[in-house]
């Protein structure tokens, strides 16, 4: 019998805290509570090295149904797009004009956290219409 795994998506980014943050306010995710002995995760970040400060940060869904994010600082930026991106899911069962617009107001909320437009891909033969955006960060997701 085959065992399901459950999968933890991870960001590589520069400031964990941030991205997590916005990805809190795109999905509806929450910070889980910090680790046993501490009241609040600065007190927990506080007890670490000076070099381990602010270098994690996590969000999860508070449902338990989806993955939990999980956010590490590293020293090089981003350079190229990214071979694995989230799909934040605005649009199912909606087709034409009616996606496009639930598409376009999601957008439209994104853009105050810090989100970025880059284009809507529009509707073909085989996909969808959808929307490319970058986070905080640049890294791409879609509003699918």
């Amino acid at each position: 019998m085959t065992t399901i795994r459950q999968v933890q998506v991870t960001f590589d980014c520069a400031d964990p805290e941030r991205v997590a943050r916005f990805w809190c306010e795109v999905l509806g995710y929450v910070v889980p509570p910090p680790p046993q002995g501490f009241a609040s995760w600065d007190e927990f970040d506080q007890s670490l090295p000076p070099e381990r400060q602010g270098s994690a940060f996590a969000c999860m869904d508070p449902g338990g149904v989806g993955p939990r994010l999980f956010f590490q600082r590293v020293p090089e930026g981003k350079v190229v797009k990214n071979r694995v991106h989230l799909d934040v899911r605005v649009g199912t069962g909606l087709v034409g004009e009616e996606r496009v617009a639930a598409l376009e107001a999601e957008c439209a909320r994104l853009i105050p956290l810090g989100a970025t437009r880059l284009h809507l891909l529009r509707a073909d033969e085989f996909n969808e219409s959808c929307l490319l955006m970058q986070d905080v960060e640049g890294n791409e997701f879609c509003l699918d």
